[in-house]
């Protein structure tokens, strides 16, 4: 009898939509992410664009992620879901602080270079306020675990200025602004170990200093 089945399709019909909806999502952030890599990046970026790449209408872009900025967005969530900063939060529970200091950035690192569309992910910034906005606060979760390491680091005794510089200062020292500024003529490797060269001075320095 057809009322009998009735309950048991229906989930498996939504089920079937769902993992149809989440295809379609990840053929347009694939598409986007490849548009934002290719020459003219950013110039050539837009909806119209990405919907055709992907095969699909502007409206079902529009739809997924409601603006340009949304799709921006849920491009850099891909890149850094694929480049692993959820497991960034570990390097907090290492014994040795300053080898949870180390492997952030390391992990920083790694990560502004795994992808040529975080490049241009930055460079929108500058055209769209919206999307700053929701750049940065992407990126000031890692100021947040700074902090809590910085806990660890120096002494409870450091004046809170000098504290409140050493965190600002290794903020900015695993920004992709920096990274860029510094691996235009370094490896990698050699970004990260100049960094936490630069890192550790600053620490030192700021833990030599007590409060009076």
């Amino acid at each position: 009898m057809p009322d009998s089945v009735e309950p048991s399709r229906k989930p498996y019909v939504s089920a079937l939509r769902t993992a149809a909806a989440d295809a379609k999502r990840g053929r347009v952030i694939a598409a986007a992410t490849q548009s934002l890599r290719e020459e003219g990046g950013l110039g050539g970026f837009s909806l119209d664009s990405v919907a055709k790449a992907a095969g699909v209408t502007r409206l079902t872009v529009y739809n997924q992620f409601g603006s340009r900025r949304g799709l921006l967005e849920a491009v850099f969530d891909d890149i850094a879901a694929r480049g692993r900063l959820a497991t960034i939060p570990e390097a907090l529970s290492l014994a040795d602080p300053l080898q949870g200091l180390d492997a952030i950035i390391e992990r920083f690192c790694a990560f502004w270079s795994s992808d040529e569309a975080i490049g241009r992910l930055h460079d929108a910034m500058a055209s769209d306020a919206e999307f700053a906005i929701a750049l940065t606060q992407r990126n000031e979760r890692r100021r947040k675990l700074l902090q809590a390491l910085m806990k660890r680091l120096l002494p409870a005794d450091v004046p809170a200025r000098r504290r409140r510089d050493a965190i600002d200062f290794v903020y900015a020292m695993t920004s992709y602004a920096m990274f860029r500024l510094l691996g235009s003529n370094r490896s990698v490797d050699a970004v990260a170990e100049l960094v936490k060269t630069s890192c550790r001075a600053v620490l030192d320095d700021a833990a030599a200093t007590r409060s009076g």
